[in-house]
């Protein structure tokens, strides 16, 4: 067996990270990289905390699986690892250990999820509850910076102190957890690079929080090579983007237009699965520097090569799935209620079960992604499924069985995804 080349930095070039939770994804994740032509890195290291915890996997087995299956396809370009959503310095020290090079860090628990809803007085004690521990107040008080087209940030004292209640304490987490990183890195002469999300709340990251967030780690020297803010839309788990298309763009040109005047970092795009409708214009927007990570998805096509081959453990995953949905839902951001979704037994034909649960591309309107909720059900419970000691080995098997089916679909699943960023580069 051939030794593949281990992961690298990849800076600010475009990149797109294919998360998988089975270990078995990579040569179809390759196969869609290289039909795309080269523009575009891949990171197949992919894996949070969370998402190894709920699969039973080690960080050392998740980078095994994507260096093995590369070296086994003597893939030779650049390819990066991320270490996903850390939220501890233990989950450093495991992924650090396991040669990652991309570290996500994810201050969600330190975010005020609340502070946009808050009248004046409510907003005033929560400001004066943590005025004390953040430093940055008076760098920006008053203060009004042109961006571009005639935006202007105005940082009068409201924004503020919105800004310090909602994310003081998480700038100053993601400060410490960079320095960890880069100290924990350099001692095993490893390179690094950061990635900030802040995506996982209800809110939008307004374009003021955006600047503070950004400036305040460049100024303490993180090495900030991606930022995920809170964009305006939905960007649920395994259906395409919900919101105002124009919208979006027009906020995404504000947020573009920040990172180019504080620094070079990328912007990214997490619950990035399936949101064809914004790609173009992400990459566009972005001038592609650009980041774009998927996970689940890879999950989704393993279960239609079971659609494909095995129609009884399609049955048994989605009726195991419906169970479990409304626990497993909690931790996600999703609308789709197993009320809203047929059982399997009220749909005897396999092809029609297929499409209502997994969707076929060739009945989505060009430039739109997957919008159906039996998908959702089926990735909130992908932990479930793949722990529970008969359905996880049953479709292993049928993965191991069938290879080219996996393949296949997971090339043609992500070069429709990689298609339609290339056509905004």
């Amino acid at each position: 067996m051939s030794v593949a080349p281990k992961s690298v930095v990849l800076g600010f070039e475009p990149t797109f990270g294919f998360g998988d939770r089975l270990g078995v994804a990579t040569p179809g994740h390759m196969d869609a990289l290289r039909a795309e032509g080269g523009s575009i890195r891949g990171i197949f290291a992919q894996q949070s905390i969370r998402e190894m915890t709920r699969t039973q996997r080690t960080p050392a087995q998740v980078m095994e699986a994507a260096s093995s299956a590369l070296a086994d396809e003597q893939f030779a370009d650049p390819w990066g690892s991320d270490a996903d959503h850390l939220k501890t310095t233990q989950d450093v020290d495991l992924t650090v250990e396991a040669g990652f090079v991309f570290f996500t860090i994810d201050p969600s628990d330190y975010v005020d999820e609340h502070a946009d809803d808050y009248d004046a007085a409510q907003l005033q004690a929560k400001f004066d509850a943590v005025r004390d521990q953040v430093g940055w107040i008076d760098t920006y008080l008053n203060r009004s910076v042109p961006i571009h087209d005639g935006l202007v940030l105005t940082f009068d004292e409201p924004t503020v102190q919105q800004a310090a209640v909602k994310y003081g304490k998480a700038i100053a987490h993601v400060q410490d957890m960079a320095q960890y990183i880069a100290e924990t890195a350099a001692s095993r002469d490893q390179d690094h690079e950061i990635e900030i999300s802040v995506d996982e709340t209800p809110q939008p990251t307004t374009l003021a929080e955006h600047y503070i967030i950004a400036d305040q780690l460049l100024g303490a020297d993180v090495n900030l090579v991606s930022l995920a803010p809170r964009y305006i839309g939905d960007f649920e788990k395994g259906v395409d983007f919900k919101g105002d298309l124009a919208l979006f763009e027009r906020s995404l040109a504000d947020h573009a237009a920040i990172a180019a005047q504080l620094g070079s970092y990328k912007l990214s795009l997490h619950s990035g699965s399936d949101k064809l409708a914004i790609y173009e214009s992400f990459a566009r927007i972005t001038r592609s520097r650009f980041h774009v990570k998927t996970a689940g998805t890879s999950y989704l096509e393993a279960v239609r090569v079971a659609a494909r081959h095995d129609e009884a453990l399609l049955r048994r995953i989605i009726d195991f799935g419906r169970a479990h949905y409304d626990t497993d839902r909690a931790t996600y951001h999703v609308s789709a209620t197993v009320d809203g979704v047929p059982a399997p037994v009220d749909v005897p034909d396999a092809a029609e079960l297929e499409r209502i649960y997994l969707e076929c591309w060739e009945d989505v309107p060009d430039g739109k992604g997957f919008t159906n909720p039996g998908r959702q059900i089926l990735h909130c419970t992908f932990g479930s499924v793949l722990t529970d000691a008969e359905l996880g080995p049953a479709l292993k098997g049928v993965l191991d069985a069938y290879p080219e089916t996996y393949r296949q679909v997971l090339a043609d699943h992500f070069g429709r995804h990689l298609v339609a960023l290339r056509r905004g580069m």
